[in-house]
This record gives structure tokens, sequence and C-alpha cells, in this order.
């Protein structure tokens, strides 16, 4: 039973109708936020999905969670489907699986005290009476770094930083196994960013959590990852090991991402790996590879066929029918997609990272 993982998704899919009309609405097409992803999450490891905005990042880790239904396909938490789950056995499943959202300010109800925010979740799922439930937290306020005293207080009278802290408290409260991180740190100052994962590795490590960590920030994903999952358009293009991923990356799109973060040399002269056009529309996608569009290298296959995700190593998948005979560019360490300042932020959120102390 060890060797279950935390998390398994196998063909995941998510349509959203689109409807026209005010009295009799009909449906007019299908946006196709999520298409066919698979992956899996063991015990105690961090599994990132990357990829530009609007790819389908943070719908995929609101259907694991149960937050919508999926169209098609199977989420599986250590064994047990959850994608037909009713609402009594979705409740007791979720003191199992939290969330930390992106947004510190909008995420955290402002009416409430912190103390009354972090026993909620202890309240809903019936855990304690009012004295343990009151006990633990403070003993929460103290793990994430904050004083207990703060019960006292609302959001409003914290930093960006101390309420993501909170947040991150609210998640760890019914002492979950999975949390998915949805780009918890992107609305940070770069110093508290690295506050942020050093506080998430150290839970991590001290009481086995698993996580889903949805960002594009590829500096971040560098430091915190064990795996990396690439998605475009709402479909997986690569997952592999972290060192493999920023190493040798084989799809044309995880490449493009990486050659657009330089590294902070400037005698380095390497040439680009520029993206054409815009991304395609989800409602409207291209037939075949859905990155053919953009790709320096199609051929006609691509445009007729849809590739698979299809093993080119030990735990790397790619999805592309050429990998294995297009040139492999130069891949420079930078630190971001299409930011040209993204090497001096590489640079600052590594020393920052460095600088501080386990929290």
């Amino acid at each position: 039973m060890s060797d279950v993982p935390v998390l398994q998704v196998d063909g995941l899919v998510k349509h959203f109708q689109l409807s026209r009309g005010i009295i009799l609405r009909r449906q007019v097409g299908l946006v196709r936020a999520v298409e066919d992803v698979s992956f899996e999450i063991a015990r105690g490891e961090t599994l990132a999905l990357v990829g530009e905005s609007g790819c389908g990042k943070s719908t995929t880790g609101r259907l694991v969670l149960r937050l919508m239904d999926p169209t098609a396909g199977s989420v599986r938490f250590k064994g047990e489907e959850i994608a037909n789950l009713g609402k009594d056995a979705l409740r007791r499943l979720r003191r199992h699986m939290q969330i930390i959202f992106q947004d510190p300010y909008a995420s955290l109800n402002p009416r409430m005290t912190v103390g009354e925010i972090l026993a909620e979740p202890l309240r809903v799922h019936d855990i304690g009476d009012p004295a343990s439930r009151e006990a633990r937290v403070r003993e929460l306020l103290e793990i994430v770094g904050l004083s207990p005293e703060h019960a006292r207080r609302y959001p409003h009278q914290f930093s960006g930083g101390q309420r993501q802290r909170i947040g991150i408290a609210r998640a760890l409260a019914v002492n979950p196994d999975l949390i998915i991180c949805d780009e918890p740190v992107s609305a940070l100052d770069v110093s508290i960013q690295a506050q942020v994962v050093n506080l998430l590795q150290n839970l991590q490590q001290r009481f086995g959590l698993s996580y889903l960590f949805i960002a594009h920030d590829l500096a971040v994903v560098k430091h915190i990852s064990d795996r990396v999952a690439v998605m475009y358009l709402g479909k997986l293009v690569e997952i592999a090991d972290k060192k493999t991923i920023y190493a040798k990356p084989l799809h044309p799109y995880t490449q493009a991402l990486l050659a657009a973060i330089p590294k902070p040399d400037p005698s380095l002269r390497t040439k680009r790996v520029m993206l054409q056009g815009d991304v395609p529309s989800p409602f409207n996608p291209p037939t075949g590879c859905r990155f053919h569009t953009r790709c320096l290298h199609p051929q006609p296959r691509c445009s007729a066929e849809e590739p698979k995700l299809r093993e080119a190593a030990p735990g790397h998948r790619v999805a592309c029918h050429f990998f294995e005979t297009l040139p492999v560019p130069v891949i420079i360490a930078r630190a971001g997609m299409a930011n040209g300042k993204f090497a001096e932020r590489l640079a600052a959120f590594e020393a920052a990272k460095q600088a501080q102390t386990p929290a």
C-alpha cells in the first residue's frame, strides 16, 4: 500500500459549454480547457505544473480537488476514485486535500479574525472542542512563523507575505496529505517569495506533504520541484524530473520556455528560441499537435496527427512526433518566460533564498 501514489490523474478532461441566446440557450461550441491530462504524485513529492497563462493549470488543480466536476477522466486519491464521490464522502475526503490560493488578499475573509479563519476548517470537519481548536490555532500560527497573539487580528492588519502564511496555516489545519499550491508566491516580492518557498519546503519535510505546485515562474519551480510537467493549451507536452527538464528539454515548447531564461552572464552570446504568433484559442484549438502553429520545426504530420505523450527515457515523457531528431538548442538558464530582467530576478531570488533561515 505504501507504493500507491498519493494522487493519480488519468485522462482528465474539462470542457466548458459556450451558449448563445437569452431565452432559448443553444450550445455553439466548447472551450477545451483541459484535455487528456495524466500524472501522479508520490508521498512527499512536489510536482510543478508550468505553462503560460490560460493553459489550464489552475483548472487542473480545481478538478483534482473536485471544486468543479470533470467532463471525463479519473482522479484517484490514495488509490480511491474520487471523480464520482457523493457530497458526504467528498466532505470527508477534503480533510486530506487542501489548497493555497494565489491571492493572499482575496482568499481571506476580511470580516473574520485570523483565529476564526484558522478554526473554521476544524469546525466544518467537527474536529475537537472549542478549547482544543483554540490551542490548534496557536500551534498553527507558530508553525508558519507568526505569533499566537495574531489570532485576534484581522487580515487587513497583515502584509502580503504574512497573509500567505495564514493561508498556508489554514491549509495545514486539518492535517492534509496533499496540498494544491495555486501560484502561492506570484503576488509577493522576491525576498518574501524566498521565505514562503523555504516555509513550504520545511513543512513538506516535517509533515510528509505532497504538493501540486502550479506556477509560471521557472525560478521558483527550479527550487521547489522534484518533477516538472509542462502544459500547453490544455495538454501536457512534457514531464520529467527537474534535473532532466532544465538540462535537456526535448519538446520545442519546453525548449522555448527555458531558452527565454538568460543566464546572468553578459559575456555569453547565444541564439534565442523565439516563439512565433499568439497562443491559439481553446475554443478552436489547432488540429494535430496544438503547438505546431508556433513550432520552429513543423512537419506535415504535426497538423494531421495528434502526438501521444510517449516515453523518451525512464520517467521522461514527451508529446512530439519528432523529438528524437529535432536539434536541441543550447538552453541558457535564465529565470523567467518573457521578461528581459529575469536574469536579475533569478539571481535575486537565489540570494534571498539562501539568506533566509528555516522558518
